[in-house]
């Protein structure tokens, strides 16, 4: 059973901020974000924040194959809060007033029931832009594989704008710091999920040290990440299964 948070905490398994007013469960002895307890709409594959079986946004009302039959971020979900330690988390000081004049990427990432088809997508205001699928994935792994293909598509200064707290956390939280330092293995001593998109995002976020993340509400009415969700439900309903 959730409750509401009267003051501001510490999550005992992702170890970010609670603010009062979010819903919180026990996890264990600790109290925990819901949907890193489990709570809710959400489910954690794995510990320390480290992702879950939903991330992204749930369905909208047109009835698309968008993450059918699989659970949706918490209304809950907070924007991530920038860590200033590490230039890839960067939004902070002078660095983060140089991103301004970065090129904004939206992503996207669709799956019909998780596993199942799914769909990636990117997009730029300018008219650039790509998409693709696979047969047998899931909703994280196609919001990861979203990110990746756009930061190995354009160069430069680029600020990636996504719905899926599980990709921006990572970097705007600095998870990807605990996975290095522990070979591969999150909090919960269990094996990093999705590693092989993972591992080469993170290696290019910091080689080019100019890659920002920006949290959007899906179906919030941003015109790019509803172009985006479209781009990936159709990439998802295209791909031969």
């Amino acid at each position: 059973m959730s409750l509401t948070a009267k003051y501001a905490t510490t999550c005992g398994v992702c170890a970010g901020s609670i603010a009062p007013g979010e819903q919180i469960a026990k996890a264990g002895t600790r109290w925990a974000h819901a949907w890193c307890a489990g709570e809710g709409q959400q489910s954690r594959e794995f510990g320390a924040g480290e992702g879950g079986r939903a991330s992204g946004s749930a369905s909208g009302p047109a009835g698309s194959a968008r993450k059918a039959g699989a659970p949706g971020r918490p209304a809950s979900a907070r924007t991530p809060a920038a860590d200033p330690a590490d230039p890839a988390d960067g939004t902070e000081g002078a660095e983060g007033a140089a991103m301004g004049a970065a090129l904004q990427v939206w992503t996207d990432g669709a799956c019909s029931g998780n596993p199942g088809p799914g769909g990636w997508a990117w997009a730029t205001k300018d008219g650039r832009r790509g998409s693709g699928g696979e047969a047998a994935t899931t909703n994280q792994r196609m919001e990861i594989r979203a990110v990746l293909e756009a930061v190995r598509s354009l160069g430069g200064p680029l600020l990636v704008v996504s719905d899926s707290t599980y990709v921006v956390n990572c970097f705007r939280d600095g998870w990807w710091r605990g996975w290095l330092a522990r070979g591969w293995v999150n909090s919960a001593k269990k094996p990093v999920a999705n590693r092989d998109l993972w591992e080469p995002l993170i290696d290019v976020v910091r080689e080019r040290g100019d890659i920002t993340f920006r949290w959007v509400k899906g179906h919030s009415g941003d015109p790019m990440n509803e172009l985006v969700d479209r781009l990936a439900v159709e990439a998802g309903r295209t791909v031969d299964r």
